[in-house]
């Protein structure tokens, strides 16, 4: 059943979001798109993402997967709330290596106090892309005061 959004202007709520958290744009990570329920985003990798062995740094993995998961959850917050990650697991499927990195983040069930989300992030190369690491978590929604 496809899911509604409460707030009529999540896509600013959620393109501020991203514009705004200035780790992300330390890191270079971009929105891409988002409708009610879902969002994705992508980061063309560089240097500085990697670890000394020449695969991305679990902690941009976690980073790009949390905040899309995030994003997928206001979509579907109303306008008098925001979200607040309260915990997620992430598995590292394998060693990421590519071009670029694309999130796809979906909520799986949505509620008045939390959000469950499911993030997927992918290695993107000319040969194609990879399901590196998958993010499952639980999103609060707060009162904006």
């Amino acid at each position: 059943m496809p899911l509604t959004a409460p707030d009529p202007a999540y896509r600013d709520v959620v393109t501020r979001g991203f514009r705004e958290a200035a780790f992300l744009a330390e890191l270079g990570i971009a929105l891409r798109d988002c409708g009610p329920g879902w969002c994705e985003s992508a980061l063309t990798l560089e240097a500085r993402h990697l670890q000394h062995t020449g695969v991305v740094h679990a902690g941009v993995l976690s980073t790009i997967a949390d905040h899309t998961a995030g994003g997928a959850a206001m979509t579907v917050t109303p306008a008098d709330g925001y979200i607040l990650t309260v915990e997620f697991k992430i598995h590292l499927l394998r060693a990421a290596r590519g071009e670029s990195l694309f999130c796809r983040a979906t909520v799986l069930k949505p509620g008045r106090a939390f959000h469950v989300v499911e993030s997927e992030v992918f290695a993107v190369s000319a040969g194609g892309s990879t399901l590196v690491s998958k993010l499952s978590g639980t999103m609060a929604v707060l009162p904006r005061e």
